[in-house]
C-alpha cells in the first residue's frame, strides 16, 4: 500500500493527521535570505541543508506530511529572479531535501506534498504573463515535481479562479492526487469571506469552480484564523471529502514575513479543537507558524 492510500485509510478511520508549519517564513526566521522577486523560491540553490533540517524538525515534531519549498518556483518567478534556466534544478533540490529529511527521520510513512502556487512575479507588467505562458509554466513545474518524487501536488493559495484553473489542470495532468488549498480573509467592514488577496472576488465562486475538478483533499490554508470557521463551512457545503486547515499568523511585506502578533501554540491548539469538532481532520500551520505550533497540535491525536 502506498503512502497516499495509507493517509486516506487513516482519514477513513476518523483519525486526525498533522501537516507541517510554514517553510518559507521559518527559513527566513532562521537566517535564510529571501529573494526580492521569488521570495523563498531560490533557497534550494544555496540553502538546501537548511530546508532539509527544517523538514526533519517538522517530522520529529509530529508532522504526518511535509510540504516542499517549491511554492515560488514556477518559471515566471524564477525568471524575475534571474534564474529561469534553473527551474528544474531548484525544484529537484527542494524535493530532494524533503525526501532526505523523511529518510533521516526514519519515518517512511510521512507524505511529501509538492507545493505550487500562482504567485505573480512583481516585475512582470500586470503581475502575470498571458494564459498560455502561465499554463506552460505550471506544466513545467508540475512535471519537475512529479519526476522528483513527490507523493501529491499541493495547490496553495488558490485565489483567482481563472489562474487557479490553469494550475489545477496542470497538476491533474501528472496523474498524482491533487490537494486544493484555498485562502480566505474576512472583510473587516462587511464580514464577508473573500479570497485572501482578492477582496473583490467571490470565495464561493472560487470553490464552485475548483472543487468539481476533483481534488483529493481540500485545505483552507494561509487564511486568517478568524475566517477559518466560515470558510470551512463553505467548503463543507460543497465537498464531502477530507478537509484540512493550516492558517497563517503575522503579515507579509514582500519579500519578508513580519512575525507580529503570531498566535501562541496553546491558542492555536484551542482554535484547532473547534475546527476538529466541526469535522476537520487535517491540521497544521502556514506562514508565521513553526515547529512549536506543530508540537502543540499533537494534542489533537485521538480527537477523531
Amino acid at each position: 500500500m502506498g503512502i497516499v492510500d495509507e493517509w486516506h485509510e487513516c482519514l477513513d478511520r476518523g483519525e486526525i493527521l498533522l501537516l507541517d508549519g510554514g517553510t518559507g517564513t521559518e527559513l527566513e526566521r532562521r537566517g535564510v535570505p529571501m529573494d526580492s522577486a521569488a521570495w523563498c523560491g531560490t533557497a534550494a540553490l544555496e540553502h538546501r541543508e537548511a530546508i532539509r533540517d527544517l523538514h526533519e524538525e517538522y517530522i520529529r515534531s509530529g508532522a504526518d506530511a511535509i510540504i516542499t519549498n517549491t511554492f515560488a518556483t514556477h518559471r515566471p518567478l524564477l525568471e524575475a529572479a534571474g534564474l529561469g534556466d534553473q527551474v528544474g534544478l531548484i525544484v529537484r533540490r527542494a524535493v530532494e531535501a524533503a525526501l532526505e529529511a523523511r529518510d533521516r527521520a526514519g519515518c517512511p510513512g510521512v507524505l511529501v506534498a509538492g507545493s505550487m502556487s500562482t504567485m505573480p512575479a512583481n516585475n512582470i507588467q500586470g503581475g502575470y504573463p498571458p494564459a498560455d505562458e502561465q499554463m506552460a509554466a505550471y506544466r513545467e513545474q508540475c512535471g519537475h515535481l512529479a519526476d522528483a518524487g513527490v507523493d501529491v501536488i499541493a495547490l496553495e493559495m488558490m485565489q483567482f479562479h481563472e489562474r487557479a484553473l490553469l494550475a489545477f489542470r496542470a497538476a491533474k495532468e501528472t496523474g498524482l492526487p491533487v490537494w486544493l488549498g484555498v485562502s480566505a480573509r474576512k472583510d473587516p467592514e462587511t464580514g464577508t469571506i473573500t479570497p485572501f488577496n482578492w477582496p473583490h472576488e467571490s470565495f464561493e465562486e472560487l470553490l464552485d469552480t475548483l472543487i468539481p475538478l476533483g481534488p483529493s483533499i481540500v485545505h483552507v490554508m494561509h487564511s486568517e484564523i478568524a475566517a477559518v470557521p466560515e470558510a470551512v463551512a463553505m467548503v463543507q457545503e460543497r465537498w464531502d471529502g477530507p478537509v484540512g486547515v493550516y492558517p497563517e499568523s503575522g503579515y507579509f511585506t514582500m519579500p519578508n514575513w513580519n512575525f507580529v502578533d503570531v498566535i501562541a501554540p496553546a491558542d492555536l491548539l484551542a482554535e484547532a479543537r473547534g475546527w476538529v469538532a466541526a469535522g476537520v481532520q487535517i491540521v497544521g500551520g502556514c506562514c508565521g507558524l513553526g515547529p512549536e505550533h506543530i508540537r502543540a497540535l499533537g494534542a489533537l491525536r485521538g480527537s477523531g
